[in-house]
């Protein structure tokens, strides 16, 4: 089992920075990797970025050049914390983001509770 809790969203102008984080906990040894989705208003949920347990990343075309995820793992202090530094923001960029993570041999997914990012023009 891993519990995940994001934290970091917020009111944002266009042009502004905001940062994401994602604290997991519970099983975090057995994460393979951890990622952001988002998802807007009548929209389906959509991948932002993801990076894996030895900082492979991958990004979604349009966030490309403006957003950043990055990962803590710490075996002595028990932590697996992913971050997503979003700078540049844009109004289509307003949605609800979402942390996941990927776990164990089966790969099963788990999500946060998501953090609301509003992005004004």
């Amino acid at each position: 089992q891993v519990h995940l809790v994001e934290s970091g969203g917020g009111l944002v102008q266009a042009g502004g920075s905001l940062r994401l984080s994602c604290a997991a906990s519970g099983s975090i040894f057995s994460i393979n990797a951890m990622g952001w989705y988002r998802q807007a208003p009548g929209a389906e949920r959509e991948l932002v970025a993801t990076i894996t347990s030895i900082g492979r990343t991958t990004y979604a075309d349009s966030v490309k050049g403006r957003f950043t995820i990055s990962r803590d793992i710490s075996r002595e202090n028990a932590k697996n914390t992913v971050y997503l530094q979003m700078d540049s923001l844009k109004s289509e960029d307003t949605a609800v983001y979402y942390c996941n993570a990927d776990v164990g041999g089966y790969r099963r997914s788990y999500w946060g509770q998501g953090t609301q990012v509003t992005v004004s023009s």
